[in-house]
């Protein structure tokens, strides 16, 4: 993928019809990593094809897993056991990946061997010592950067110990980790988190037949355990589902359902928002599959307005803000959003980036340093930069639904990393977007 791809998306439109966006990326990822290390052949359907979760499958096939797929979704996985992982000859690369690195360093923190994890130039700019640090109170031994950056060389100990950690900022990699590396080491590995955070790992686990032990903020585990594989049919993400329920909000005239969405309840803070800002979403159809809430969304326009976000709703919907930035700037009126700092340290800075994309459109936006002040009304035409983040790229994508001239995204090759067949999708309903 090159660089210099751009989106040009002309104005106006509605969306209209039935579709099922892109499969669950946190879910995809989840269903190798514990399908590698179960005993016994996980068959996974619906897997997101794009290049974050690919960069999962191919480091699990570097340690010696035998990986069937993806064919149209379908993946099978052969698993080797919670001892079964082989030494790569290389670095594992796990690219743009965030969700691979900070997860695979709980999970290789307790091999036999050492391994060293590698990405691409924007993920070795994010955080890692969140994950480092508690996982050094473990007893595991991993180097950064000087700065707490990728790469992170990782080598192995004679065992990890569990510890009780309360997480200083809400963070489900940051937990998933501390659980994972919690199933090679011994006595309980116990993680407090300060607001709920999505619970997708604690619920495969589950699924998997491991033990996972709860007490009100705190979630457990005893190492020492053992997976035994199972079937996963991954639910539509709603984070990529999200730029079509603000793209269908905002269009007048639009009518459109998405189908087999996930609705786990740490990730449905987006329906929450939207609904509050005065959104026509209805659910249907809600079942449970493989211990994954799904349901169907129809969503219709209507007239948003703008709100103070509820602080509480924050982490639920942490990936779905520069959608949601979008409908605050066109609904009527102020949208305040406070406590989100932790979208300074994304795949960008995307208070900032946003807020930049916003005021080249002629919508009025004061990035805070943990949020943003968005005064709704009417967005511009023109030209955009994503600073090479995939959200970013297709919120500004849905913008143009609702503005007044052509809209031009620069740097969307990630939008390949979460969501691809995106452009396409959405042609398919109305968005009148094209690649240049």
């Amino acid at each position: 993928m090159s660089d210099s791809i751009r989106f040009h998306v002309q104005p106006g439109g509605a969306l209209k019809g039935a579709i099922r966006v892109a499969g669950d990326k946190s879910i995809s990822h989840r269903s190798i990593m514990m399908g590698s290390l179960a005993e016994g052949t996980t068959h996974v359907s619906g897997f997101l094809e794009g290049e974050d979760a690919l960069a999962t499958l191919n480091a699990f096939k570097a340690m010696g897993v035998k990986i069937e797929g993806p064919d149209n979704g379908k993946v099978v996985v052969h698993g080797v056991g919670m001892h079964g992982l082989q030494q790569p000859q290389a670095s594992l690369d796990v690219g743009n990946s965030g969700t691979s690195m900070r997860l695979m360093s709980g999970l290789l923190a307790g091999q036999a061997f050492s391994t060293t994890l590698i990405g691409d130039e924007s993920l070795t700019k994010r955080p890692m010592k969140r994950v480092t640090d508690p996982l050094a109170l473990m007893g595991a031994k991993i180097e950064t950067t000087e700065t707490g950056t990728s790469p992170l060389n990782i080598s192995s100990v004679a065992a990890l110990k569990g510890i009780d950690y309360d997480m200083p900022m809400a963070s489900a990699q940051v937990k998933s980790c501390l659980l994972l590396a919690g199933l090679y080491a011994e006595g309980e590995t116990w993680v407090t988190e300060p607001a709920p955070t999505r619970d997708h790992t604690e619920r495969m686990l589950q699924g998997f037949g491991y033990e996972v032990m709860q007490d009100g903020p705190r979630r457990g585990v005893k190492g020492g355990g053992k997976l035994t594989a199972c079937d996963i049919d991954v639910p539509a993400d709603i984070s990529s589902a999200a730029f079509f329920l603000v793209g269908a909000s905002i269009a007048e005239g639009s009518d459109l359902t998405l189908q087999h969405v996930g609705m786990n309840p740490t990730r449905d803070g987006v329906i929450n928002i939207l609904r509050l800002m005065g959104a026509d979403i209805e659910v249907s159809n809600e079942r449970v599959i493989g211990g994954e809430p799904v349901a169907d969304l129809r969503v219709r326009s209507a007239k948003l307005k703008g709100i103070q976000i509820p602080e509480d709703q924050v982490p639920l919907a942490i990936d779905e803000f520069p959608a949601l930035f979008v409908a605050a700037a066109c609904a009527e009126g102020e949208t305040i959003l406070t406590g989100a700092e932790e979208l300074r340290v994304k795949e960008s800075d995307r208070i900032q980036v946003m807020a930049d994309g916003l005021i080249a459109l002629g919508v009025d936006a004061k990035p805070t340093p943990d949020g943003i002040v968005i005064q709704g009304g009417s967005i511009g035409g023109g030209s955009v930069n994503s600073h090479g983040d995939h959200r970013i790229a297709m919120s500004f994508a849905m913008a143009a639904l609702r503005a007044t001239g052509d809209i031009s995204i620069d740097d969307c090759a990630n939008v390949n990393t979460s969501f691809p067949g995106f452009v396409e999708l959405a042609a398919s309903v109305g968005l009148q977007v094209s690649v240049a």
